[in-house]
């Protein structure tokens, strides 16, 4: 064969010794075809270097075997572990991920999913619900099976933990300390359902020792280990006899802990820090973080079972909204309120 053309279906064929047709139902339709002859054909593929044309498969077909995955931020480990074993969960079904990031804003969200549906993707996942009418409408109008992850509206398929009860949680476990002198670092709230969430379960822990959470305690800072650093220190500033400080991503709970250690604090006997999320790296920090358990794996795992679900004839059915449990992480970087 020359190199200067690509291996086409018909020199499969002529090598394999197969028809054109049972080379084409084996390539597409792999279960319909004997498993030696699926064997032969596949190792002749191989070996030509034949890779499909997807464009022609899309326009027989009507399907590009393709799902656009939309997500705030590709710098975090949470998601990054989610696209990973979705992405694994998509290829063993042969689907390919199209994953975009919209840096938290909406602008930039409505143009990656305007790009992703004029790519012919099959389906869409998108991460909470909190967006505006127009982009809504947009998602809603493509006619595609939709699956939100985290968070999401109640009408529409969804695989979502109970962020509400993470705040709630790490919240109690420092009230249970005996704490009540305690700062927030939380994400930027506009448009995050789940930072949103994650803050009004930590001020009903709160509330129901009698306590509140006033504006100068909280530092809304983006997620990342350096805009916890700063919280800290605006926490340091503000908030009288702080004794303890909740990250309400693990990001930020490490930062923190990064900046009170450098200012002298011995962690958890000076000053108590906990996050939400349990990162990899927060059970081998000095001290190990506390922190809520939130299933990363697991959701990019059930997200692509339920796309496929929807993706499979008759590819109907009532809406669902799996909820993966949370749990308290109880580690070194908390401790009793020292007197």
């Amino acid at each position: 064969m020359s190199n200067q053309r690509k291996p086409t279906l018909i020199d499969i064929a002529r090598e394999s010794g197969a028809s054109l047709a049972t080379v084409s139902r084996a390539l597409a339709q792999p279960e319909l075809v004997k498993a030696d002859t699926l064997e032969r054909i596949r190792s002749v593929a191989k070996r030509l270097g034949y890779v499909p044309n997807r464009k022609a498969r899309a326009l027989a077909s009507g399907q590009s075997h393709t799902i656009g995955v939309v997500v705030p931020t590709l710098h975090s480990p949470i998601f990054s572990a989610c696209l990973q074993d979705m992405q694994r969960s998509f290829a063993a079904a042969g689907y390919q991920l199209l994953i975009a990031s919209h840096e938290y804003d909406m602008a930039n969200e409505a143009a990656a999913l305007t790009q992703l549906l004029s790519h012919g993707v099959d389906g869409l996942i998108v991460v909470g619900a909190a967006r505006p009418p127009a982009t809504w409408e947009m998602i809603e109008g493509a006619g595609i099976p939709l699956v939100q992850i985290w968070e999401g509206q109640a009408h529409l398929d969804c695989v979502r933990v109970d962020n509400h009860r993470a705040g709630f949680l790490v919240a109690q476990h420092l009230l249970d300390l005996g704490h009540r002198h305690i700062g927030v670092i939380c994400g930027h709230l506009k448009n995050n359902d789940r930072q949103s969430a994650r803050l009004d379960g930590i001020r009903a822990a709160l509330a129901q020792t009698g306590l509140s959470l006033v504006r100068s305690q909280i530092s809304e800072q983006p997620v990342s280990i350096g805009a916890g650093r700063t919280g800290c220190t605006t926490l340091l500033q503000l908030v009288p006899r702080l004794t303890a400080i909740i990250g309400t991503a693990d990001l930020l709970a490490i930062g923190a802990m990064v900046e009170a250690q450098g200012r002298g604090f011995v962690i958890p006997a000076d000053l108590s820090i906990a996050g939400i999320d349990n990162v990899d790296f927060a059970a081998h920090l000095a001290p190990s973080l506390s922190t809520v358990d939130i299933p990363a794996e697991a959701i990019g795992t059930e997200a692509a079972a339920l796309m496929l679900l929807r993706l499979s004839p008759p590819g109907t059915g009532t809406v669902e909204t799996r909820e993966l449990p949370i749990s308290l992480v109880t580690r070194h970087s908390t401790g009793p309120c020292m007197p």
